[in-house]
């Protein structure tokens, strides 16, 4: 491993590549702690000291903006208007056709629908950031903090300043969108992923610390341990895939000879990554922010229904959130994976370039048993996902920590995911200059 690193410190290239990716990813944590104009610093900070927990999709967020929402920072938004912009884009292929001819296009028509993503990652961005400084205006970013000054985070509230940190915010996330760009054409791997890695991995100091002073030393450690055992187990699944043998036919061009290779179809296990995760996450948070539009704001009691969704929707400990939050998760996994994969569509250009599965006829044939084959393999690919995804509000109902335990949900997918594939980027950029890979 020592070795490895040495020789990427030794190659020109790829340590210049690190060395810009790096320097990305300072510059995107310096924006993180930079507030937005008319923001008061002092009171954000007593806020984040008094209370260190927000709930709902406004959790999933900060965690992806690596703290910067609750800072109302210049990158409060992080990279999630991109993230939902993107699977927007990606599921408006199945409603669309245009958008689904432009993605087989290829280069070109993909080129396009990039564009179209960057329109709606900025239009996204104005919508966020307004209703993040209303929130924060309402005293409500913190939920039920007793703390005075969460309720004087802002200190001008006239249409101007609003107007100006509204643009600061959205123009926070362009920057962003670029920086995640300049990574992908300049440094190692896919910048979108490595900023959200970054996001993440810095907010596990804060998340162990907060164990430690919160529990005993013993919890402390065996959280450690427990953390370690889950990483090593996610790597595994994540690693794993079926995969189906391809063979392709023989045929004669002149008096060369094409074809007769054997490959492979690998279908993973979790083929749907963290997108059901963050899918049922956000259908959960529906319910209660009605809820806390329907409270009656003269302290008065609220209808029945909403002390229910208070009561049941609203913290992750509650046995009913779980149970839904579970199931959600399974069924948006099947959702997601029959949109992304389509085995029609892969029987079809098999059958074109004269590749077919032994045993298997070409054709209708080869997509049925390619969809009995996804369907049979997904199931422990949800039922992965739901379990990963309830340790967090496991711990938080067990060991009392918050939502934000770093060993579990989207944090240690996100974090296990984006690191194997920039080190078999690293790996490939190794063996492409005639040294060892930094896999053995």
């Amino acid at each position: 491993m020592f070795r490895a690193v040495s020789r990427i410190l030794r190659t020109p290239d790829l340590r210049r590549k690190i060395g810009f990716t790096l320097g990305i990813i300072a510059l995107f944590r310096l924006g993180s702690f930079i507030p937005s104009p008319f923001v008061d610093y002092s009171n954000v900070q007593a806020c984040l000291a008094g209370n260190q927990s927000t709930s709902g999709l406004y959790e999933l967020v900060n965690l992806f903006s690596g703290g910067a929402l609750l800072q109302l920072s210049i990158f409060a938004l992080g990279i999630m208007p991109y993230i939902t912009s993107s699977i927007i884009v990606q599921l408006l292929r199945v409603v669309i056709p245009h958008f689904d001819a432009l993605y087989k296009e290829g280069q070109s028509g993909q080129a396009k629908l990039t564009q179209y993503t960057r329109y709606l990652t900025i239009a996204l961005g104005i919508l966020q950031s307004t209703t993040l400084i209303t929130v924060a205006r309402s005293g409500a970013l913190f939920g039920s903090s007793t703390v005075s000054e969460c309720s004087q985070l802002i200190t001008n509230n006239a249409w101007y300043a609003i107007l100006l940190m509204v643009i600061t915010m959205t123009a926070g996330t362009g920057l962003i969108m670029w920086m995640g760009e300049l990574i992908t054409e300049r440094g190692i791997g896919n910048g979108m992923s490595i900023l959200i890695f970054t996001s993440i991995a810095a907010k596990f100091p804060t998340a162990l610390w907060a164990i430690e002073q919160a529990k005993s030393f013993e919890i402390f450690l065996g959280v450690i341990a427990i953390g370690i055992i889950i990483m090593g187990l996610v790597v595994f699944v994540e690693q794993s895939q079926r995969r189906i043998p391809v063979q392709y036919a023989k045929r004669m061009v002149g008096r060369r000879t094409y074809g007769g290779n054997n490959t492979y179809i690998p279908i993973k296990v979790n083929m749907a990554g963290v997108v059901p995760v963050i899918f049922a996450s956000s259908l959960l948070y529906l319910p209660a922010l009605v809820a806390q539009f329907n409270t009656p704001s003269d302290g008065s009691a609220p209808p029945a229904w909403v002390s229910w969704v208070q009561a049941n929707l609203t913290s992750g400990d509650k046995p009913l959130y779980m149970l839904l939050y579970f199931l959600l998760i399974i069924g948006f996994t099947y959702f997601y994976v029959a949109i992304t994969f389509n085995p029609e569509e892969v029987a079809d250009n098999m059958k074109k370039y004269g590749g077919f599965i032994p045993g298997i006829r070409a054709g209708r044939p080869t997509a049925d048993y390619l969809d009995y084959v996804l369907t049979r393999v997904t199931l422990p690919g949800s039922l992965y996902l739901g379990l990963v995804a309830l340790i967090p509000l496991v711990a938080l109902a067990t060991v009392g920590a918050n939502q934000n335990f770093p060993f579990g949900g989207a944090s240690i997918l996100i974090i296990v995911g984006v690191g194997l594939e920039t080190v078999k980027q690293v790996d490939s950029q190794l063996q492409q200059r005639h040294y060892e890979g930094l896999l053995r």
